[in-house]
């Protein structure tokens, strides 16, 4: 068996994780990971399966097309090459950093430029403006993967600059504390 990555996009409606999925499961695949979500009525999901090796990502692409395209998406299918984890992040520290503040353009740029340097990465991102100045209405949430390697006083400080420069509320917490902290 092989691995496939699907990336379907298009104007929310119900029936399209069933139609997707289906047309997997009719093709002998199996799904192994599904991330999707809804930003202002797109949808936009991505699906990892495994499928059978004489199963072309071109075939595949072509019949999830025909059998979404009632629905009105966009279909990219591709293979999975394999690849060895990045040794730098099987240990990493997960953080979580928080801005809350006034919406402005090149919030996300300037954030996670800061991010980049240190050699973080970036593993989830969810930032919801809604405009104006208040700051309980333009929230990011980003989940960071720090090696142990890394910098993390630097790092944590140019955030710290940053966010005031941009007149933005920061927090940086370890993911385990966060997850503690925001429990339901």
């Amino acid at each position: 068996m092989k691995k496939v990555i699907v990336s379907v996009v298009g104007r929310d409606r119900p029936g399209i994780i069933a139609s997707v999925s289906r047309i997997l499961f009719d093709r002998e695949c199996n799904l192994e990971n599904v991330s999707q979500t809804i930003l202002q009525l797109q949808f936009s999901g991505i699906f990892i399966a495994t499928a059978p090796e004489d199963l072309s990502a071109r075939l595949l692409e072509e019949e999830l097309a025909r059998g979404l395209s009632p629905l009105g998406q966009h279909i990219f299918v591709n293979d999975l090459e394999p690849a060895e984890p990045d040794p730098v992040f099987s240990d990493a520290e997960p953080v979580i950093i928080t801005t809350r503040g006034p919406d402005r353009k090149g919030l996300v740029s300037r954030i996670t430029e800061i991010i980049a340097r240190y050699g973080a990465n970036v593993t989830n991102l969810q930032a919801v403006f809604k405009g104006g100045d208040d700051p309980n209405r333009n929230i990011m949430i980003y989940e960071v993967d720090l090696p142990r390697s890394g910098d993390p006083a630097g790092l944590y400080a140019d955030l710290r600059k940053k966010a005031e420069e941009l007149d933005l509320e920061i927090s940086i917490q370890h993911r385990h504390i966060f997850e503690a902290m925001n429990r339901i």
